[in-house]
């Protein structure tokens, strides 16, 4: 019996590892398509860092060919080192935003980018010296209780950060989030964007203090659904956003009611 539990909650750790790894890819991926495309809006980001606009539309097709290698290599050979290099890269890219003058809602609303990889580098945590780095990672054999305290915090909090930033966005009026309800056929966008704004922030809140399973679930759908309609590049912006899914996600299996219920039995040593 001991062992059928052990089993079961093995499982669902090694489907919280493939998930982060999934949606760690997919931030990069997404991001480098957009690199690839010579988006307009990214000379406005390297602007910040002393970047002209000739010289901004010659880098763009390199940093999104650098982004999409990293992401496959996420996906088929995981290496250690590339989930923290996206923990740094996803947010200093996402801190250009407010930097460029836009709101700062807008690097916390991207806190899936650089927080799937950290969760995920606290899941598969290095062992001693730089080489650990460099070391594929495989789904966990054995983590303690503190390990699993520590990544559900981690989750709550990037979880919740996105939506609540997402509804700070929308309580704004952010021109482009008016224009996805306008296309969608409502009429009065601006009451559309105070109702999402105010059930996000409220998700958001439920998430840090009481994160119920059947409404980490709401939440996903929600966050899935909502990323759907971007009125250019949709699959893009939706692919690039796989970090939000992927901590909701993440967070949805570590609340399985078997895992709940049968770590106080088990003791796990690394």
């Amino acid at each position: 019996m001991k062992t059928r539990l052990a089993n079961i909650i093995v499982v669902t750790e090694h489907k919280i590892y493939h998930t982060l790894r999934i949606a760690a890819a997919m931030c990069l991926i997404g991001h480098g398509a957009f690199g690839i495309i010579t988006k307009e809006a990214w000379c406005s980001y390297l602007a910040v860092a002393g970047i002209g606009r000739d010289l901004a539309y010659q880098l763009m097709p390199v940093i999104g060919s650098v982004d999409i290698l990293t992401g496959i290599i996420l996906l088929v050979c995981p290496i250690r080192a590339v989930a923290l290099w996206l923990v740094f890269w996803g947010l200093a890219t996402a801190a250009m935003r407010p930097l460029s003058g836009e709101p700062f809602a807008e690097l916390l609303e991207r806190a899936g980018n650089f927080g799937a990889p950290l969760a995920l580098l606290i899941l598969c945590p290095p062992g001693k010296g730089i080489a650990a780095w460099f070391q594929q990672l495989q789904p966990p054999a054995a983590i303690t209780e503190m390990q699993m305290k520590q990544l559900k915090r981690c989750l709550q909090v990037i979880g919740a950060t996105l939506l609540a930033a997402h509804g700070w966005l929308n309580l704004t009026g952010k021109k482009s989030l008016l224009a996805q309800y306008a296309n969608l056929g409502f009429e009065n966008t601006q009451q559309v964007a105070l109702f999402a704004g105010i059930f996000e922030i409220a998700a958001a809140l439920l998430l840090l203090i009481r994160p119920l399973r059947p409404l980490v679930l709401l939440f996903l759908i929600w966050k899935i659904g909502s990323e759907l309609f971007y009125p250019q590049w949709e699959l893009f912006e939706w692919v690039e956003r796989g970090g939000s899914y992927g901590t909701l996600l993440a967070l949805w299996f570590l609340m399985e009611p078997q895992r709940r219920t049968n770590t106080s039995q088990l003791t796990y040593k690394r």
